[in-house]
């Protein structure tokens, strides 16, 4: 079987066994780049992709320090010896760094196998197989004889070509030299890494071997373990590793619980959804085009955020009386800066002598159009009200000459003479002086 073929296999199992079994997590242990490369070609060939690759040393101590086998060792090296080769690493156990690491071909369980069948051969007792099926039939059953010597003294298996005998003595003969030369390697490997190890731990189908401890330990000087099923303990410690690799569904924060329970428990308004158990949202209505008459009253048809307050309403009153006061004031003054001022003084300083009211018609006039604006003084008697009416609008038939300039007298081009009154003593009397 070659390495390519076992690639194709482990990946046609991984994918049988996906389909069939409800797994969450699987891991393959890879002794190399290359032969990582290899397994992940296989996979996508059989579209799996819920595994991860691990490397084998990084199980072994997984699982090693898993069961406690290497508790107290903090630098370690593994011998692990399998039925292709030969892998040595120093590795340290805190940090899981690889100080130095080696693999040999020359040394295997292949060639144990083939070891004791050469043995078995020359022995007589049994026949070379003619044909390549004859020969790893040959193979397999040497291969069982060497798993049985691991914990008996002695193995006897009939086959089609004879009868394979042999006692654990002469098996042990046979494979010191490749033992030793093992333990040789292992020794160079401690050296080139430039760290002193601690102990040794034996793995592999070949670890089952009691002379590949002892041999181990006479070279080495250290305790050499070797745990139970050794040659299961990369597949145990990869599946220690084995995480899931799917992505995970997000998942919904929770929201936190009250303290404590209503009094009266729960209702149903309280464990429905809030779409259910909310009121539904009412939509703005669109607003329609406005009309003239919908402006008579705007209070009535704005909303109430949008409806002025009282308080702004009296403020709205009071501020249209002052503008009105204001403008009346302001059509006064060009009222007196148009020439009605001197007829309006100069007729309340004649009615105040008892003298007979003059007619406006008297006046001189230097235009044909008399102002139509005329504002009422502040007071209120009955000589003021008469004033107050606007003159009427006549045209003089003959002209007078004008009055002579007198020291009150303005002339301003374009305007009629301006008469600054002299206001009498009698209109504000002033309060007597005090007696002495």
């Amino acid at each position: 079987m070659t390495e390519h073929r076992a690639e194709e296999l482990v990946a046609e199992a991984v994918g049988v066994t996906l389909a069939t079994d409800q797994i969450g997590a699987t891991a393959i242990a890879y002794r190399s780049e290359q032969q990582a490369r290899a397994v992940r070609a296989a996979m996508a060939r059989q579209q799996v992709t819920n595994y991860e690759l691990v490397p084998e040393i990084f199980a072994a101590l997984e699982f090693a320090q898993a069961t406690g086998d290497i508790r107290g060792i903090s630098s370690l090296v593994v011998y692990d010896l399998g039925s292709t080769g030969l892998s040595v690493s120093v590795v340290d156990t805190q940090t899981r760094e690889v100080r130095h690491s080696e693999r040999t071909s020359d040394i295997s369980g292949d060639y144990l196998d083939s070891l004791i069948r050469e043995q078995q051969i020359a022995s007589g007792r049994i026949a070379h197989p003619q044909d390549p099926a004859g020969l790893a039939a040959l193979d397999a059953l040497c291969r069982e004889a060497k798993e049985q010597l691991s914990s008996n003294t002695a193995v006897a298996l009939p086959s089609e070509q004879g009868l394979v005998l042999l006692a654990q003595e002469n098996f042990e003969s046979l494979i010191m030299l490749a033992i030793e030369s093992s333990a040789r390697m292992t020794r160079d490997v401690i050296v080139r890494s430039d760290r002193p190890v601690h102990g040794v731990l034996a793995i592999g189908g070949c670890a089952r071997i009691p002379l590949i401890g002892k041999v181990l330990e006479r070279w080495m000087g250290v305790p050499v373990i070797v745990p139970e099923s050794p040659e299961t303990v990369i597949a145990r410690g990869a599946a220690l590793l084995a995480r899931p690799v799917r992505p995970a569904a997000p998942v919904a924060h929770p929201v936190p619980a009250p303290s404590q329970a209503p009094a009266g428990g729960y209702g149903d308004e309280d464990l429905s959804p809030a779409w259910l158990s909310a009121p539904p949202k009412r939509r703005p209505k669109r607003p329609k085009a406005a009309q003239p008459d919908d402006f008579d009253d705007i209070d009535g048809l704005a909303p109430d955020w949008l409806a002025a307050n009282p308080r702004r309403r009296e403020k709205r009153e009071l501020n249209g009386a002052v503008l009105t006061v204001s403008a009346l004031t302001v059509v006064a003054a060009i009222g007196l800066g148009l020439g009605y001022g001197p007829q309006v003084l100069e007729r309340d300083s004649h009615s105040s002598e008892g003298s007979p009211s003059i007619s406006p018609t008297g006046l001189p006039r230097t235009t044909t159009l008399d102002p139509q604006i005329a504002v009422a003084p502040a007071t209120t008697t009955e000589t003021e009200e008469s004033v107050a009416a606007p003159p009427p609008r006549r045209q003089t038939t003959s002209s007078q000459p004008p009055p002579s300039q007198g020291p009150n007298t303005f002339v301003v081009p374009g305007l009629p003479p301006i008469v600054v009154p002299t206001i009498p003593p009698e209109v504000f009397p002033f309060p007597p002086p005090p007696q002495r």
